[in-house]
């Protein structure tokens, strides 16, 4: 069927409908993949929705295989999705309530169609789904997310080659098979993407925080949001920290919001990785997904209260424990501040070491510090190859990767919420990416990644040639300008000053794990992540650690009192 929204675009749709006269609610899912694939998207059984009473309208968004209109991710899914759900309640077969879900893009789409409070939405199901378009999948910490971007545009289009012509979807596919090579030369695709894919070049070319992203940011709309929220994300996913975010900002306008958390990255749904098993309990269709989503709606659009104890508002698996916990709430309560130092190559707890040392790090863009899994999502994500909790020692026997490392605990160690490192950074003249990663060491030398981060320096000014002309101050705004190597730096204010240590706050993302009594904790410092993220500078540079005396870096853990 056809769905006519407000400028007479016409969007494209599949029903599903239960065996019944009556009328009943109906569920939304709006996808830039493909309506023809399973109908609930590859976590939800869109199938039992429809047994369970629920009718299913699963939409192409626009421009998006026979949909009508242009293809700009996000840019108009506020309002076709907010015009979808208004079309939908008022058909005969509905009984003039709906909820919208997804995964990836379709979650953050149904959160900006939510925003618009759309007569009849009830409740939304974000599954693995971001804050906004700009920090947190354009760019993190100032740094531009290569790997996922280069990776999901180019399979993108080749997903949907409707409007491509043989020769296209040929250079694409082409592409797609080199895109280890394009990794490696990111402006070698230029000429395709800006034919092809011309929003990629907008993402480059505005910096973090620019006025551009707003019209897709469901940060930005938390007090529209008034329905009940379900989150689900992983610990691994991509977009971890913008789904805790949705949660946060959401639960802070007073609107019942409720949070899952699983060892899942974003493709990984059974807690199976290549070198970690995470045991039966971990996998999504274990744990029900789609009986959460029946919950949710049952409940917001139908009334009916969930059978036996109310849901839990949060609910976490902690990796290393390999179980499930429920919490009131997130950030979690209880937890405290746990500092371990940087002394030497050790982390320390307690006062910060009393003597200075320092250490030298190159950088070298024709040999970066590759990535070995995290919260990535690159070619080979699906079967869990590129992604998670991947063992570091290869990367760690480097000379460009700073390990500390903590002694062997005695007892137990849980850390619950977002883990910090701030370091004391001396960076190139050129700038510098410092980035960090915490690891469990294991008895027999396992260095399991649990999370990770990065912060862009951009270049330092160069030092004004005597007798030159004053600085005139800043320039009238004329545009975004062109950066797409440097990036914005919204942590440390501009560039560092020349030659002097600057204070580098590095989030290294959220956690739920429990250290076990043997393990150690350890953290990697190095200057590159790659291709997770671009990189940074293109010329070879040397960077200096600084840590104990009057530049105290250290790790900030919250640990979990009870644990």
């Amino acid at each position: 069927m056809k769905i006519p929204v407000r400028d007479g675009v016409l969007l494209s749709a599949d029903l599903y409908r239960p065996d019944t006269a009556g009328e009943v609610p109906v569920l939304i899912r709006r996808t830039p993949y493909g309506k023809a694939g399973s109908p609930g998207g590859a976590s939800v059984d869109g199938l039992r929705l429809v047994r369970s009473g629920y009718a299913l309208l699963v939409q192409d968004v626009r421009g998006r295989f026979v949909s009508g209109g242009t293809f700009e991710p996000y840019w108009n899914e506020a309002r076709d999705g907010a015009d979808t759900v208004a079309w939908a309640v008022r058909q005969p077969w509905c009984d003039g309530s709906a909820g919208l879900f997804g995964r990836s893009y379709e979650g953050m789409a149904a959160l900006l169609a939510a925003a618009e409070r759309p007569p009849g939405l009830r409740a939304v199901a974000p599954h693995v789904a971001g804050s906004g378009f700009d920090e947190g999948w354009t760019r993190q910490g100032g740094a531009l997310q290569l790997g996922f971007l280069l990776y999901w545009v180019l399979y993108d289009l080749l997903l949907d080659g409707a409007g491509l012509s043989g020769p296209e979807l040929a250079e694409v596919a082409g592409a797609v098979n080199r895109i280890d090579e394009l990794y490696r030369d990111p402006d070698a695709a230029a000429d395709l993407l800006d034919r092809l894919a011309p929003y990629y070049r907008e993402w480059l070319v505005h910096p973090t925080g620019h006025p551009y992203w707003k019209r897709a940011a469901p940060r930005d709309a938390y007090a529209e949001i008034d329905i009940p929220v379900l989150n689900l994300t992983g610990w691994y996913d991509i977009f971890l920290a913008g789904a805790l975010e949705n949660y946060r900002g959401i639960r802070e306008q007073g609107v019942e919001t409720r949070l899952v958390v699983g060892p899942w990255s974003h493709c990984v749904t059974g807690g199976t990785f290549p070198q970690r098993r995470y045991g039966l309990a971990a996998d999504e269709q274990r744990l029900d997904v789609t009986g959460l989503h029946l919950d949710h709606f049952d409940r917001h659009l139908r009334g009916r209260p969930a059978a036996g104890p109310a849901p839990e508002r949060v609910r976490l698996f902690l990796t290393g424990a390999d179980e499930w916990r429920s919490f009131p709430d997130w950030p979690v309560p209880g937890t405290e501040a746990y500092v371990l130092h940087l002394g030497g190559r050790r982390l320390v707890a307690g006062p910060a070491p009393e003597a200075a040392g320092s250490d030298v790090i190159r950088h070298d863009p024709a040999d970066p510090v590759p990535t070995a899994g995290g919260a990535t999502a690159l070619p080979g994500q699906f079967t869990g190859g590129d992604c998670g909790p991947l063992d570091q020692r290869e990367v760690e026997r480097r000379d460009d990767v700073l390990c500390f490392t903590g002694a062997p605990l005695t007892t137990p160690l849980t850390v619950v919420g977002d883990t910090v490192l701030t370091v004391y950074v001396t960076p190139d003249a050129a700038g510098a990416d410092v980035t960090g990663k915490l690891v469990d060491v294991w008895p027999d030398g396992r260095a399991e990644l649990l999370c990770d981060g990065i912060h862009r320096l951009a270049p330092q000014p160069a030092a004004p040639a005597p007798g030159a002309a004053p600085d005139p101050g800043p320039k009238a705004d004329t545009g975004p300008d062109p950066v797409p190597d440097a990036g914005a730096d919204p942590g440390a204010g501009g560039a560092p000053a020349p030659g002097r240590p600057t204070e580098v706050t590095v989030r290294l993302g959220a956690i739920g794990h429990v250290f076990r009594t043997g393990h150690r904790v350890r953290l990697e410092v190095a200057a590159g992540n790659t291709p997770r993220f671009d990189v940074h500078p293109r010329v070879v540079a040397r960077h200096t650690v600084h840590h104990g005396g009057a530049h105290p870096s250290h790790l900030l853990l919250p640990r979990l009192a009870d644990g």
